[in-house]
């Protein structure tokens, strides 16, 4: 592995969460749809706590239980493998597979400011939750507000209109939701 530093057109695709097994093998959850993306030929960059990038190169990646369970070239053992936890796994952003119109990428909604069809600001996509049927949009509402988060379906009779540019949503809240 090599140090480096952190370009900014890198995103976080996962987190290392511990050792697995006394190999050097780590456990980590993905915020990527295919365990593919941690086997780019170009490698992975490793961010620490204290934001130190070093470049790494997985062996091999697996699905496990509801995260991923991956060996990196340069890490034999199990106390190695405990001392990457925390550590951030990044990608470039270029990298990544382009998207049909309409489909957005989870890290380009987070943080997306949202509004009703009045125009009334509801508050910021803090999170989405992922579900059988579709995902969920987890809007966190600004201080004041009747409730502290709303839950909205990522449907298009919810959803009218994403501006990625502008970093807007435009939603029509389903009867009952406040």
């Amino acid at each position: 592995m090599k140090s480096s530093s952190k370009p900014e057109d890198l995103i976080v695709i996962g987190r290392i969460v511990g050792a697995h097994g006394i190999h050097g093998v780590v456990k980590v959850y993905s915020y990527a749809e295919s365990p593919t993306c941690f086997t780019l030929p170009e490698g992975l960059t490793m961010v620490d706590a204290r934001g130190t990038a070093t470049r790494c190169h997985a062996l091999w990646v697996r699905p496990r239980n509801n995260g991923l369970c991956m060996a990196f070239k340069d890490v034999t053992n199990r106390d190695q493998a405990e001392r990457l936890a925390g550590c951030e796994l990044l990608i470039p952003r270029s990298s990544l597979p382009k998207l049909d119109e309409d489909t957005y990428y989870w890290i380009d909604l987070i943080g997306m400011t949202v509004y009703d069809t009045h125009r009334s600001y509801l508050g910021r996509v803090a999170d989405i939750i992922q579900t059988g049927a579709n995902d969920v949009y987890v809007v966190e509402t600004p201080e004041g507000y009747p409730v502290k988060e709303i839950l909205l379906p990522a449907i298009a009779s919810v959803v009218l209109e994403v501006d990625a540019e502008q970093r807007v949503m435009r939603v029509a809240l389903p009867e009952g939701l406040i």
